[in-house]
């Protein structure tokens, strides 16, 4: 990505040159298409490998979220894990949303929706949501895009982030501590190679 393009820009300008990658998510493997343009293209980056290593297996059913899906591998080890729950993967980035429909189809994963935040129908609420979230784009857009989603979770539902830590995942925990007080819990569940994964679980 070049000039001021990020993962999180909606019509990436870089060349949509796609390739396919062997990763693995939910214990097999699988392969994949991605591309230039959107959030770590060439593997599965580590902050999302160590998120799939110490999250618990979701929900069977229900409505299950990946917030910032990228080519999707958060989305797809979700409906690998849960082929009968409806899995929704958002991102900003239309190239993301594209490979991470294809991939689905790819691996069968008819229950898995692939869409715009605004397109998430307001009614929904979230057994689950799984997420590597986007840091870079600024605490105040992070901080309202976290505020919207947590709080769509449904009682006693698990919301899991992992954060580096040398990019705030601390003082990411004490936020979360203070805007959900009352209405989730909020702590560290895991440490590794320099991520945090937090954990908040929706009261009731």
């Amino acid at each position: 990505m070049t000039g001021t393009e990020h993962y999180f820009t909606a019509e990436p300008a870089s060349p949509d040159e796609r390739r396919t990658r062997t990763v693995h998510l939910a214990g097999r493997d699988v392969t994949v298409e991605t591309a230039g343009g959107v959030f770590s293209p060439d593997h599965l980056d580590a902050g999302t490998d160590v998120l799939l290593r110490h999250v618990p297996d979701p929900p069977r059913d229900g409505d299950l979220l990946d917030l910032g899906c990228g080519w999707g591998p958060v989305a797809l080890s979700l409906g690998l894990l849960a082929p009968h729950a409806r899995v929704w993967a958002v991102d900003v980035n239309e190239r993301a949303l594209d490979l991470t429909r294809r991939n689905a189809a790819g691996l069968g994963l008819d229950g898995l929706r692939a869409v715009r935040p605004e397109d998430v129908p307001d009614d929904v609420r979230f057994a689950a949501i799984w997420s590597n979230p986007p840091i870079r784009v600024g605490k105040e857009t992070l901080h309202a895009m976290l505020r919207q989603w947590l709080r769509r979770l449904v009682p006693g539902g698990e919301a899991y982030l992992v954060v580096a830590k040398n990019l705030g995942s601390d003082s990411l925990l004490r936020w979360l501590a203070d805007e959900l007080a009352g209405v989730a819990a909020v702590d560290r569940v895991a440490t590794a190679r320099g991520f945090r994964v937090l954990r908040v679980v929706a009261a009731g």
